[in-house]
């Protein structure tokens, strides 16, 4: 069995998300094949340097999972996409590109974030290619830490209220842009995070049959979506 979960948003300021989060851990994902955690896992991140004792407790729960056989796969969403390999070794994980190709009990799936399908808010799309750009991210490493800090509440502070103005046409994901990056990984299923809005939406991708599976965010309550050789389930369940 495999578990795909995403945007956690994990803080220290959410105790009931980080204990839902371990027991998660201790009780449906051990025993599992592999765990996949496809972004927005830490609400913020600002650098390997900066690990708090809190964000360590969750790289050691991490560990244990990983020491005891199940393959732990992580991959950046738009608040943590300056997590690094520092983290990822001392939780016993691996980190994937977006978008990653893997095998799914025999099918080829493409896993996303789901933040680079939101073309038409043209405006985040800037952005996020601007930050995403190796040199950027070079000097987004090398600035100071309280300067990585600053920058980082500076960033939130304007996405929360940037959101709140925007339809929620343009906050989704471009439904035309779905076929055409799944055509071009040649995959019938797409597994994403990011809109917060868990749906399994058939679709055709060149006269084939597709689906793309939207992952839950934790709020008030956990998401899931298990794998295995009788297909793909995602359900809800209580902290």
């Amino acid at each position: 069995m495999i578990l795909l979960i995403s945007d956690l948003h994990l803080e220290e300021q959410r105790p009931d998300i980080t204990r839902a989060f371990l027991q998660f851990l201790q009780q449906r994902a051990h025993g599992c094949d592999a765990l996949y955690i496809l972004g927005d896992f830490f609400e913020v991140w600002v650098g390997d340097d900066d690990m708090s004792p809190y964000q360590q407790s969750i790289a050691a729960a991490l560990r244990q999972l990983s020491d005891s056989g199940t393959a732990i796969y992580l991959m950046h969403g738009n608040r943590d996409f300056m997590l690094g390999q520092a983290f990822c070794q001392q939780a016993g994980c691996t980190l994937l590109r977006d978008p990653c190709l893997v095998n799914l009990y025999g099918e080829r799936v493409l896993l996303m974030h789901g933040d680079s399908l939101c073309t038409s808010d043209i405006g985040y799309m800037r952005m996020r290619k601007l930050l995403r750009n190796p040199l950027s991210l070079w000097i987004l490493h090398h600035l100071s830490l309280a300067k990585r800090q600053q920058l980082a509440r500076k960033l939130r502070n304007e996405s929360q209220v940037h959101t709140r103005q925007k339809a929620t046409s343009i906050t989704d994901v471009t439904l035309a842009e779905i076929p055409r990056i799944m055509a071009k990984y040649g995959v019938r299923t797409l597994i994403h995070g990011h809109t917060h809005r868990p749906n399994t939406h058939p679709l055709e991708v060149n006269g084939h049959t597709a689906q793309r599976i939207v992952l839950g965010d934790w709020d008030r309550q956990g998401w899931a979506l298990q794998v295995d050789e009788n297909g793909y389930q995602q359900a809800p369940f209580a902290f």
